[in-house]
């Protein structure tokens, strides 16, 4: 049975799922569509063209649908759609899309997000990702399937960061992260591959030493980066993980690759 307190708001026109609960002080929008079997604790502020998934949990003080944070918008209605089960914790904040940017931000399925992450507008997010404490995302950041985002970290507009990745605690991500890579530093460094998550993800130890090779090669090879993956090409028929990371690699389009930080002399 679909609940709603008597101090909620919950304007004509927004769409409430069956099961779902609406507590405390919320504020739902016109164009809000929550769906089925969420529960919204209470002071949950949603506006804009906001869809939710089913089995949704949604903690007080979190906002959601709000404007872009963007000198370009102009009071334009656009959109933030959130997957199904999805936990978002206190004082989260995700941000409508805008017109230029195409006029959506998207979250996947199962995230988590931690208290005080944000996610800027037309920011695409994966599947079954975790947001720690204050992770944030500029605006148009493209974050893959089980990545990581480490506590008080923040990533750079137009940035993208590859499915599988862990990055470490207060780093400043400026740079594309390959598929399953780990970055860490003040301002974020390749150190390696997220060995531990692709166990998780049922990697083999026989996949692992052939991809923890690729890398080698790659990274830390003799030459300038570019020559290396030029020779590293032919490699990816061996794996399909390495197929991904080339592909990652050759769809770079506004920011540099984030590499080793011995590697920088080499690049």
């Amino acid at each position: 049975m679909t609940t709603i307190d008597p101090t909620a708001r919950v304007a004509d026109g927004a769409v409430i799922g069956e099961g779902t609960s609406i507590g405390p002080y919320c504020i739902l929008g016109p164009h809000v569509m929550i769906g089925a079997n969420c529960k919204l604790i209470a002071h949950v502020h949603i506006t804009a063209r906001t869809t939710i998934g089913d089995g949704c949990t949604i903690y007080p003080f979190v906002s959601l649908g709000t404007p872009p944070q963007s000198l370009s918008y102009r009071g334009e209605l656009t959109r933030l759609e959130i997957g199904h089960g999805c936990t978002i914790r206190e004082q989260v904040t995700m941000n409508a899309g805008t017109v230029a940017g195409g006029g959506i931000t998207r979250v996947g399925d199962r995230g988590y997000f931690m208290n005080c992450s944000h996610v800027g507008h037309d920011c695409k997010i994966g599947n079954d990702v975790i947001f720690a404490t204050s992770a944030t995302l500029g605006g148009h950041c493209e974050i893959g399937d089980f990545v990581f985002i480490g506590g008080l970290s923040a990533v750079h507009q137009f940035t993208r960061i590859g499915p599988q990745v862990m990055v470490g605690g207060v780093c400043g991500v400026r740079s594309d992260v390959i598929p399953f890579g780990l970055v860490n530093g003040q301002y974020a460094s390749l150190e390696g591959l997220n060995i531990i998550g692709m166990r998780r993800r049922k990697f083999t130890r026989e996949r692992l030493a052939i991809i923890r090779s690729f890398y080698q090669k790659l990274f830390h090879g003799p030459g300038v980066f570019t020559e290396r993956l030029s020779n590293a090409q032919p490699l990816a028929a061996k794996d399909p993980a390495i197929a991904e990371i080339l592909t990652f690699i050759a769809a770079g389009k506004h920011r540099a690759l984030c590499v080793p930080a011995d590697d920088g002399k080499k690049s």
